[in-house]
């Protein structure tokens, strides 16, 4: 069965930077676009970026773009996000989820998440 399991997350100071990783296994990773998701305080989900199979073609919502990086690694089954210049508004429970932008929610498939808090 599907299993993504999502890490990096912790507590970071405005301006500061972490990477969060995702380990997928289950299906044929090669063949899916990947997307991460997050949930603010109080908010319901938001797609955040996405990157298709080949790693090639990459999206990102406006406010992260120039900011964050989505990545992937296909011999390893992994999806990155690295997160640079956080803003306290960047502080939700990020979780990495099998699909692109149109389709994540669809597919019902993305992990446990994993908390990124950004606060002096």
């Amino acid at each position: 069965q599907v299993q993504i399991v999502e890490s990096g997350g912790g507590l970071v100071q405005p301006g500061g930077s972490l990477r969060l990783s995702c380990a997928a296994s289950g299906f044929a990773f090669t063949t899916f676009s990947m997307s991460w998701v997050r949930q603010a305080p109080g908010k319901g989900l938001e797609w955040v970026a996405d990157i298709n199979g080949a790693g090639n073609v990459i999206n990102y919502i406006d406010s992260v773009k120039g900011r964050f990086t989505i990545s992937r690694d296909n011999a390893k089954n992994t999806v990155d996000l690295q997160m640079n210049s956080l803003k306290p508004q960047d502080t939700a429970v990020y979780y990495c989820a099998k699909g692109p932008r149109s389709l994540w929610r669809l597919n019902g498939s993305w992990g446990q998440g994993t908390q990124v808090t950004v606060s002096s």
